[in-house]
């Protein structure tokens, strides 16, 4: 089973020993590899490659940087590829990214693109998960058209897959026969999202499409209007651990979790599962 976790790269020290203290915990699990976030325009660039070299030099972990379409120019992708290629650097999460105030798109407009442009000039150097939306992407036209996209993201060369975050485990099986009837053979590995509190995961989840089904946020509602934020997190800990065991037991091939640079959320989902 394939095991991964993502980061976002630190504003300042404070942060950065914040994110030290969490990764030590959540490597004792073993993870496959770890992914780190690279902001919309670039914003993070100096940031996402100080991360990436420090857990590669530190960790000994394999590192997948998040590369996105949404960079100034072709030079600055061109650069960033070399950059990682002379580190070491074997695996990527090609995504489009989120398109940076005032700029209408970036030097490519889909993953799609920058898929083909680090095959056609990379080759095989690199291992390349992309993103795909159970629940579909929320600029898409439709369902099926964002299936579409997403294979042929594949058909130019993406190894595998990492899903945006749900809680609806049948909205995954249901993406997973149907991106399979269209031919795709690739890892869907699903993406996590752990429940810690309820304003920022609504405020996340209307930006980025993810549906939280009325029966959790009704619930999570209450206990934030109360202030009771161990029953957020405690009935946070059941949903999602109940998720991820249903989604491992119908054949999904891993975990991806997003941690937020916080370690007890996903220790406590993975010691559930009996995997820390």
């Amino acid at each position: 089973m394939q095991l991964s976790f993502e980061f976002f790269p630190p504003k300042d020290e404070a942060q950065a020993d914040s994110l030290r203290r969490a990764r030590k915990r959540l490597l004792a699990i073993g993870p496959e590899y770890v992914s780190v976030t690279f902001g919309a325009g670039g914003s993070t660039r100096s940031r996402t490659v100080g991360t990436v070299l420090e857990i590669q030099q530190q960790d000994g972990l394999l590192v997948a940087p998040h590369i996105s379409c949404m960079s100034e120019d072709l030079e600055s992708i061109r650069a960033l590829l070399a950059q990682y290629d002379q580190a070491g650097i074997s695996r990527l999460v090609v995504l489009r990214g989120d398109r940076p105030s005032g700029r209408r798109s970036g030097v490519f407009d889909y993953a799609l693109d920058l898929v083909r442009y680090i095959r056609q000039h990379w080759g095989s150097r690199f291992h390349i998960e992309v993103a795909c939306y159970p629940e579909h992407h929320p600029e898409s036209g439709s369902p099926q058209a964002d299936l579409g996209h997403f294979r042929d993201k594949v058909a130019a060369g993406a190894d595998g897959a990492i899903t945006q975050y749900f809680f609806n485990a049948e909205c995954y099986f249901r993406f997973i026969d149907e991106a399979c009837a269209l031919g795709v053979t690739v890892p869907i590995v699903p993406g996590i999202m752990p429940i810690t509190n309820y304003k920022g995961l609504a405020r996340f989840s209307e930006l980025c499409g993810a549906d939280i089904p009325a029966w959790i946020a009704k619930r999570l509602r209450a206990w934030d209007q109360a202030g009771d934020t161990a029953s957020i997190q405690a009935f946070g800990e059941e949903v999602v651990t109940d998720l991820c065991r249903r989604l491992l037991e119908g054949g999904a091939p891993g975990l991806h979790f997003y941690t937020l640079n916080r370690a007890q959320p996903t220790l406590a989902v993975c010691r559930n599962l009996g995997l820390a």
